[in-house]
């Protein structure tokens, strides 16, 4: 049964770069993994693709024969996919049915969250036996401001009641969160999305007397529902993408296990003979995929304390590590290089 992730967004979100860093993490633990892009706009694309939208159809050819604009012409290609659903469904097939798959969509939001092409081919996709979870990505800068924060929080439950995947709302480059000065309120908060009246003052001094009603109308609405929350996300931080791994991976059912003969990633401590009391259970499997997250990424009040709060200091920390290993790194190679002169001089 193969399993993926549909990873949607605003322009800007940070898809592509997700989805090369999410590729780069699987090859680097052993999993096997593919990455499609359904941009037919995309001609830039950093990760190496397993399947491209632009072998059947592109945008540019699109805007030019039928007069469309970027949006429509965007529309048109999606159900243009949708129609020739086959060409899709074939090249899936020959990246077998152990392969963990990345759906890059479009930029553009009402793909996934009014517009029913891309929601139809994820249809199709769950009945021929895929096993999908949707991540929307959300920049976070948007929670910077309290009227962005709302129109996010209504992006991401339209998405949601949209698409009607196992969903994680994901707010992204949260790295560069310490750039946009002070947070209102705790980082969990917005992750949270608690007690929302607590942003009316905000929004009525952001806009004018006329819409504090509807200020709170939006606000009780995302509130009614109670499904919007937010994982983090700083891509080039390891323990930020091994969490949301986790958290992906326990949406949409999806349990690792690497075959016996497979080579451990490195750094990985056998302790195949450690007493029984210390001995990884490998057989837990549901426990695994239904237990709580205990990853180091998985305290938001952690992540606040790096990325935000305390930035510098961290940043400054593990650059002083970075050179640490590195000259252990070349420490160790000048040792193995005089060890292979010494091993070839001649005995006397």
């Amino acid at each position: 049964m193969p399993f993926g992730e549909v990873v949607c967004g605003a322009p800007g979100s940070g898809k592509s770069t997700y989805c090369y860093g999410k590729y780069q993490l699987f090859t680097a633990l052993n999993r096997p993994v593919a990455v499609v892009n359904l941009d037919p706009a995309n001609d830039n694309i950093p990760y190496p693709c397993a399947v491209d939208i632009s072998s059947l159809i592109t945008l540019e050819n699109v805007m030019e024969t039928h007069g469309l604009g970027p949006n429509g012409g965007m529309l048109y290609c999606m159900e243009y996919l949708e129609a020739n659903f086959d060409w899709l469904e074939e090249r899936l097939k020959e990246l077998g049915s152990d392969i963990y798959v990345l759906f890059d969509l479009p930029g553009q939001v009402e793909l996934s969250t009014n517009h029913d092409s891309i929601k139809h081919i994820m249809d199709k996709l769950t009945k021929s036996g895929y096993r999908l979870a949707a991540v929307h990505l959300c920049d976070a800068h948007y929670i910077t401001d309290a009227s962005k924060y709302i129109s996010v929080l209504l992006l991401s439950l339209r998405a949601m009641l949209h698409l009607e995947l196992p969903h994680i709302n994901v707010l992204s480059k949260v790295d560069l969160l310490s750039q946009y000065g002070e947070l209102e309120f705790n980082l969990d908060f917005y992750t949270e999305v608690q007690d929302l009246s607590y942003l009316e003052n905000s929004l009525n001094a952001s806009l004018p007397p006329k819409y504090a009603a509807l200020n709170m109308a939006m606000i009780s609405l995302v509130e009614d529902y109670s499904l919007v929350g937010f994982e983090t996300l700083a891509v080039e931080d390891k323990n930020s993408m091994m969490h949301l791994m986790h958290a992906i991976d326990r949406a949409n059912g999806y349990v690792f296990v690497p075959p016996p003969d497979a080579p451990a990633p490195p750094g990985t401590i056998d302790e195949s003979g450690a007493p029984p009391s210390r001995r990884p259970n490998m057989m837990g499997l549901f426990s695994t995929a239904a237990g709580p997250l205990r990853d180091p990424g998985s305290d938001v009040r952690d992540i606040q304390e790096r990325w935000v709060d305390y930035k510098d200091i961290y940043d400054a920390h593990e650059r002083k590590e970075w050179r640490k290993e590195g000259e252990m790194l070349r420490d160790a190679a000048a040792r193995n290089s005089a060890s292979k002169i010494r091993e070839r001089k001649p005995k006397m």
